[in-house]
């Protein structure tokens, strides 16, 4: 089993910065793809930016130049730094991670979620 867990949330004013970390552990062969996803209330989840294990990205366009992604393959580990945050960044954040298992057995695994509030 893998398990993922982040880290980092919090409140926030406007403009303000946050930092999230996410750790994936258990029996992990490789991690291929990991990515950040929120959900606001009453909204469906959606990407917010993904990384993968050669470094390439993918942003979604409402947060291109305020976030950025990293991670540390050796660690299993990903992180978010969210600068200029505005109120409608506001969401619970997840992370989800493409684990292979073994040479044959992969598939995604999700957090239980952090919430980022940005107050105006």
């Amino acid at each position: 089993q893998v398990q993922v867990v982040e880290s980092g949330g919090g409140l926030v004013q406007a403009g303000g910065s946050l930092r999230l970390s996410c750790a994936a552990s258990g029996s992990i062969f490789s991690i291929s793809t990991m990515g950040w996803y929120r959900q606001a209330p009453g909204k469906q989840r959606e990407l917010v930016v993904r990384i993968t294990r050669g470094g390439s990205t993918n942003y979604a366009d409402s947060v291109k130049g305020r976030f950025t992604i990293s991670r540390d393959n050796a660690k299993n580990t990903a992180f978010l730094q969210m600068n200029s945050l505005r109120p409608e960044d506001t969401a619970v954040y997840y992370c989800n991670v493409w684990a292979w298992t073994s040479l044959s057995d992969a598939r995604d695994y999700w957090g239980q979620g952090t919430q980022v509030t940005v107050s105006s």
